[in-house]
């Protein structure tokens, strides 16, 4: 039995490990294997085209961002191309201290305000500081966080301590959604993966998400890493009825890879996540090559790159 949310016990990764159960890992690589055979034409491919624009998180995480950069990349994710068909992005994601530049161009419009917090990328602050930039970013008009754990607590077995720490930046959202990010590529394993992903999901809410990584690490979102956490999501949503959301971040960088995760969503978890408050890109660098696509499926020719603006850095 998955364990639910009052069930899983407070204990250390070995025991959340039995708990939860191991990964077949030569059952995950044939599965996402066959993702990239899949292939999809004309009107499907321009749905799933559209689609995932409206999922993408337009990102900017640079210390040299202004609030001219600011308010271009929200005019780019409000409307990312002239064609009126093409919807806006999801969100729009900066640091905490450029919030209240995003707020200007974004509040009442349909794109979400999201900040990274925490100590992203690291998480190494103490809580206190933490919790506090959550607060700030939240105070300032964030709709959305970006927490990143404490992998070398989970790691060292301290998974009452990522726990305790997950629920008081819950806590600290008051009613902005919450992303967890576990950073994947840190957790060295993917039973480590399965298992960091039930740590997070039992303190969230529905329509919280897990996410893969900061796109700040050699390795960030893969259709192996984002089929685990989605084979737990559906675990999870089996045995508590709450429906977690997910977003692979960094690494995705054209069409065809974006149209490969869909696909992943659609066989794992039904049509019920293929929405944008389900299912996410933390992937900047993705929108142009999606605006080139759409363009090719309605006009029959590719656009040159620099027909685009440049997106900002993913993560």
């Amino acid at each position: 039995m998955i364990p639910s949310m009052p069930r899983i016990q407070r204990s250390g990764l070995q025991s959340l490990l039995r708990e939860v159960g191991p990964v077949d890992r030569i059952g995950l690589e044939e599965r996402v294997a066959k993702y990239t055979t899949r292939s999809i034409k004309k009107s499907s491919k321009r749905f799933a085209l559209n689609l995932a624009v409206s999922m993408v998180d337009l990102t900017t995480l640079e210390g040299k961002d202004t609030p001219g950069k600011i308010a271009s990349l929200c005019l780019k994710a409000l409307r990312p191309h002239p064609d009126p068909s093409i919807p806006s992005t999801a969100a729009v994601c900066v640091y905490p201290s450029l919030v209240r530049h995003a707020k200007k161009h974004l509040a009442g419009t349909s794109v979400k305000i999201a900040s990274v917090a925490t100590a992203f990328p690291s998480g190494q602050a103490p809580l206190r500081t933490r919790l506090e930039e959550v607060r700030a970013a939240v105070a300032d008009g964030a709709d959305e966080i970006d927490m990143v754990i404490n992998r070398g607590a989970f790691l060292a077995g301290e998974v009452d301590l990522v726990r305790d720490e997950i629920a008081a930046v819950r806590e600290a959202c008051s009613s902005a959604t919450l992303k967890v990010i576990l950073e994947t590529s840190e957790l060295e394993t993917c039973d480590n993966i399965r298992a960091a992903s039930f740590l997070a999901m039992s303190v969230l809410r529905e329509g919280d998400f897990i996410k893969t990584s900061t796109g700040k690490t050699s390795e960030n979102a893969t259709l192996a890493n984002n089929q685990i956490m989605l084979d737990a999501i559906r675990d999870f949503y089996l045995d508590t009825g709450t429906a977690i959301s997910m977003k692979p971040a960094g690494g995705i960088r054209t069409s065809k890879q974006a149209i490969q995760f869909l696909i992943a969503v659609k066989e794992t978890l039904g049509d019920a996540w293929l929405n944008n408050s389900r299912y996410r890109f933390g992937a900047s660098a993705l929108l142009n090559d999606l605006l080139r696509q759409i363009l090719k499926e309605t006009t029959g020719r590719y656009q040159a790159p620099h027909t685009f603006s440049e997106a900002s850095g993913s993560y």
